[in-house]
């Protein structure tokens, strides 16, 4: 496992790339030698900021995490890591995949705690026909992250987000 490790805005001491290879050389475990993990510090204002890629074959596992203190970051990432690596294993066993990247014992190995999807709540709601402006002042009042609504102009169901930076999106069908 090669680990490129980078910095924004950061000089990136020997104690911060100590830490990152510690905690991300626990991933080892679960990678060929040829994988390649790309690590960026950052520093904007007074948030600290760690982002984790591993491109593999036809996927991308990623992670990026803020806080104020760049070595909670920096655990905080590789708890995320982890979990999406028990998804991943669970889809490629199901899917009987190739798993060219990942160590052939990783794939063998019963993994205690497996997550399963379980929907707990169901929600019914009448949808209604308005403009995707009027659909982000209703989010909003909802205080909610996400709001489904029946698009005025294409009469069509969409969605609209929040996104980061207080700015939103909109998802509508492909016709």
């Amino acid at each position: 496992m090669k680990m490129i490790i980078s910095g924004k805005n950061i000089d990136v001491t020997p104690g911060l790339r100590s830490a990152v290879e510690a905690k991300l050389g626990k991933l080892e475990r679960y990678f060929t030698a040829d994988t390649e993990i790309y690590v960026t510090l950052s520093v904007e204002k007074d948030r600290q900021k760690i982002e984790v890629t591993i491109p593999m074959k036809g996927n991308i596992i990623r992670s990026e995490q803020t806080s104020s203190d760049m070595y909670v970051s920096i655990d905080l990432v590789e708890e995320i890591i982890e979990r999406q690596l028990r998804r991943y294993k669970t889809k490629l066993i199901a899917q009987q995949q190739a798993a060219a990247s990942f160590q052939p014992d990783y794939l063998e190995a019963d993994e205690e705690e497996e997550e399963e999807v379980k929907i707990v709540r169901t929600k019914k709601f009448d949808i209604k026909p308005m403009y995707p402006e009027d659909a982000c002042v209703q989010m909003e009042l909802l205080g909610h992250s996400f709001y489904v609504f029946c698009n005025a102009e294409t009469d069509q169901v969409n969605v609209v987000y929040r996104r980061k930076g207080n700015t939103y999106g909109l998802i509508e069908p492909e016709v």
